[in-house]
């Protein structure tokens, strides 16, 4: 077992540079911290390839088991003394465990529906920590996929895995721009709900059909005029207070569970 003791160590800087997209992409990998992300992680399948832990900032008693079951299957241990891990660590309270394991990449190309599919598409999400909520949601409501379009936040944004409590290893995930995605969607023959604060219809007074894309648009600018223009469907979420617009993560999941609801837990039975 490797032990670190100097935050100077080669390794923590390594995982230090992981915090920018730009040595993400030319390394292949990403930083996963916390018990629950590994565990998720792992439980998926998805690989990894460094472990690192700090038994002074464990929180409970299960740490040595995922410690030994990432082990298991090829991760190197390397325990740090606090100061070293805290070096590392991005987040405000650590609890001791911290991965480097590979991105997620994923074509479109790659995910295969089944009937009664729910899929969310996103469009220009700016913010990590919605964009991780949003994909909470959606394994929560048990849809068949995300579609992250056009992106603007790198999916495998170390904050994007905080917010998503590790289901970016457990929804299918891609990323895609806009014009591909609803090619996609056609070829899928998904129904498009689009979400905008000026549509006429309330989202609880559409009958949804078993299969169906739910698009939701950034926050400052809302869906392009494309998804409007070909979505089957545009609604809005009622507003009653002074707020034009709901958090896009909030909205998304309202929208999911609405879909949930309507197909009698369909999208929470048949997809993954």
């Amino acid at each position: 077992m490797i032990r670190i003791e100097s935050s100077a160590n080669p390794r923590i800087k390594k995982a230090v540079r992981l915090r920018q997209r730009s040595h993400r992409d030319a390394s292949g990998l990403t930083l996963v911290e916390g018990y629950r992300e590994i565990r998720c992680a792992l439980e998926q399948g998805h690989p990894v390839r460094e472990l690192y832990f700090c038994p002074d900032l464990f929180l409970g008693e299960n740490e040595p088991a995922l410690i030994a079951k990432a082990t298991a299957v090829g991760a190197v241990p390397v325990e740090c003394v606090r100061r070293a891990f805290e070096k590392m660590s991005y987040r405000d309270r650590p609890d001791g465990l911290l991965a480097l394991a590979p991105k997620v990449a994923r074509d479109l190309s790659a995910i295969r529906l089944g009937t009664n599919a729910v899929v969310l598409v996103s469009e220009s999400v700016e913010k990590p920590g919605n964009l991780g909520t949003m994909l909470r949601s959606a394994d929560a409501a048990g849809a068949a996929a995300v579609v992250v379009c056009d992106p603007t936040t790198d999916i495998n944004n170390p904050n994007v895995i905080r917010a998503s409590l590790g289901t970016l290893f457990s929804v299918p995930v891609a990323e895609t721009d806009a014009s591909s995605a609803r090619a996609w969607l056609r070829a899928n023959r998904l129904f498009v709900v689009a979400a905008s604060p000026h549509a006429d219809t309330l989202y609880t007074d559409i009958a949804l059909p078993p299969s169906v894309a739910l698009v939701v648009g950034s926050e400052q600018y809302g869906l392009a005029q494309d998804w409007l223009d070909e979505a089957d469907a545009v609604v809005k979420i009622p507003m009653f207070g002074r707020a034009d617009s709901l958090n896009v993560a909030s909205s998304a999941t309202l929208l999911l569970y609405e879909a949930v609801r309507q197909g009698g837990r369909r999208a929470a039975t048949g997809n993954r």
